[in-house]
């Protein structure tokens, strides 16, 4: 598959990075010869120094003949422009990252009238991500499946749960909870567990479930369920404005701490019903005064990722509060990872699975669709949800008999709506959409679930 990709940003740099391990061919075009000479020094891509939004630029890079564009520079009208371009040049389909709040409600427009295939806003993702952290706090990491009707929560094992020893057969027997363990995640490994697995305390672990079996779960080895009913946000910005939106309707009471006066003065005049103060929210005194201590959830939004977790590490000394940070830079995330601060938030990863998602779907021509993608386990797996177009190897016989590869497991089916973990007799059938979790990269098609 040719893909151009126009931006060589963190976004863009992720995508290639990911890309590559498609076997795509892959074209870079960024104004900056330094960006592109940096990224060939890593990346096996074809790189050119130019304007994406040139006739001449996309030509040379092969627009002509490209299957997907990539627009991810850091202006939304330059992306649209690109994508714009390309349409009139070539025949590929295009992608556009656009973050102005202005645009979101023009999203169908601007995909019907410019012919944008697709329209990624990474800050609003990011705020629905953090938005189903605070609806369900015991959570680290929340993923949705099937329309919402699946959920995979990621928490972490503590002592007082009970748990420590204990085989995974042993707990769904003893809870008597519909969930599956679908990824454990401990000090020396990660896993797809079977049923003799043994959990430990500090091992973490992500479950496959409904949202009300995994509230049932929850309750039954004592983590908070409920959402909360209060949160403070530090840093104004685009994450933010979406973030108490959301919040806004869930009944949650927001609190944004911003510095900049003018941003202030605009969020209040966008966000009547939230509290908007204007002050430096890494000072300790102001966090104190706003009522940290007492907060329920504590959000860390600010262009700083150092500001953010340090912010988190502070609250988590102080406060109860369902911890929240965003970070950008990915160079230290198993760093991040082990201090424990609860849930972290990295947009760029979020807008990576997302196109992904796309380009595996569209390099598929068997029987089925790839629906919904995230990488897991600090990225040494996936989670997809495959749609059942046509009959296929895989259509019509118990899942005990089918020749699976190892380090897999088929989650959830979805059949006209109902969702249910399968057993060994349960079988895939055409118009189902199916779950796996797997350690093996690059699954496009249902079929590829079976040893060759």
């Amino acid at each position: 598959m040719q893909i151009i990709i126009v931006g060589c940003g963190k976004v863009g740099r992720t995508l290639a990075e990911q890309l590559q391990e498609e076997e795509s061919d892959i074209t870079l075009i960024d104004v900056s010869s330094n960006v592109i000479n940096s990224l060939q020094d890593d990346i096996d891509a074809m790189g050119i120094v130019g304007n994406g939004a040139s006739i001449n630029t996309l030509m040379e890079a092969g627009i002509e003949n490209a299957d997907i564009l990539i627009a991810v520079t850091g202006s939304d009208e330059m992306n649209l422009l690109c994508c714009l371009i390309a349409q009139k040049t070539g025949h590929c389909q295009t992608i556009a990252r656009v973050r102005n709040p202005i645009y979101a409600k023009e999203i169908s427009f601007i995909k019907k009238r410019l012919g944008v295939t697709m329209i990624i806003n990474p800050e609003l993702a990011a705020a629905q991500e953090i938005s189903r952290l605070l609806r369900f706090p015991s959570a680290i990491k929340i993923d949705t499946f099937a329309r919402g009707r699946v959920e995979m929560l990621k928490f972490k094992v503590l002592p007082e749960f009970d748990l420590d020893g204990m085989t995974i057969s042993r707990i769904t027997e003893k809870l008597r909870c519909d969930v599956l363990f679908c990824a454990v995640e401990s000090r020396d490994s990660v896993s797809i567990p079977g049923g003799n697995y043994v959990i430990h305390n500090g091992d973490m672990v992500s479950i496959l479930a409904s949202p009300v079996n995994a509230a049932a779960f929850f309750k039954k080895i004592g983590l908070k369920t409920n959402q909360v009913k209060n949160a403070i946000i530090v840093g104004g910005g685009t994450i933010s404005y979406y973030l108490t939106r959301a919040l806004l309707d869930m009944n949650i009471s927001v609190k944004i701490i911003e510095q900049n006066e003018q941003r202030c003065e605009t969020l209040s005049d966008l966000l009547p019903d939230a509290t908007i103060i204007n002050g430096d929210g890494t000072n300790r005194s102001l966090l104190m005064e706003e009522g940290l201590a007492r907060a329920e959830a504590f959000v860390s939004l600010t262009n700083m990722d150092e500001e953010n977790v340090f912010l988190a590490l502070f609250a988590k000394t102080i406060s109860k509060a369902k911890l929240v940070a965003k970070v950008n830079r990915l160079s230290f995330d198993d760093v991040i990872d082990s201090l424990d601060i609860g849930s972290v938030i990295y947009p760029k990863y979020i807008t990576a699975d997302y196109i992904l998602q796309y380009v595996r779907a569209m390099q598929n021509s068997i029987g089925s669709n790839i629906e919904t993608l995230y990488h897991i386990l600090d990225n040494q797996a996936e989670a997809l949800e495959f749609a059942i177009r046509e009959n296929s190897p895989v259509v019509g016989i118990p899942l005990s008999d089918l020749n699976l590869k190892k380090n897999l497991l088929v989650g959830y089916l979805n059949r006209n709506g109902q969702v249910k973990i399968p057993r060994g007799q349960d079988t895939i059938q055409v118009g189902d959409t199916v779950i796996i979790v797997t350690t093996h990269k690059g699954l496009r098609d249902i079929t590829d679930i079976l040893e060759k």
